[in-house]
């Protein structure tokens, strides 16, 4: 079974930028569309960030123009590159195919903050 492991939150002020890693423990990031996902408290899990395998990407408007995907096939690791972080980004982070097929990892908490 293919295991997810986010990495690369924590508290960050308002403007800041932090990359967060999913590292895939099993072959399926260049073969599967992949994804970013959020969750605020009291919110339901959202997509934030999608890449197919031939490479085209997709954001929420949301965070359009601010945050980056992308992919190392080599080493089955997608990355989210965070910038202009706003107090709203804070969430906790999930990586998973899109749509979601795989269990989900514990995903690692971004906090945007002064």
């Amino acid at each position: 079974q293919v295991r997810l492991v986010e990495s690369g939150g924590g508290l960050v002020q308002p403007g800041g930028s932090t990359t967060l890693s999913c590292a895939a423990s099993g072959n399926i990031v260049s073969a599967y569309t992949m994804g970013w996902y959020r969750q605020a408290l009291g919110k339901q899990r959202e997509v934030v960030a999608r890449i197919t395998p031939g490479g085209t990407i997709l954001y929420a408007d949301s965070v359009k123009g601010r945050f980056t995907i992308s992919r190392d096939n080599s080493k089955n690791t997608v990355y989210l590159q965070m910038n202009s972080l706003k107090l709203e980004d804070t969430a906790i982070y999930y990586c998973n195919t899109a749509p979601p097929i795989l269990t989900w990892g514990q995903g690692t908490q971004v906090t945007v903050s002064t």
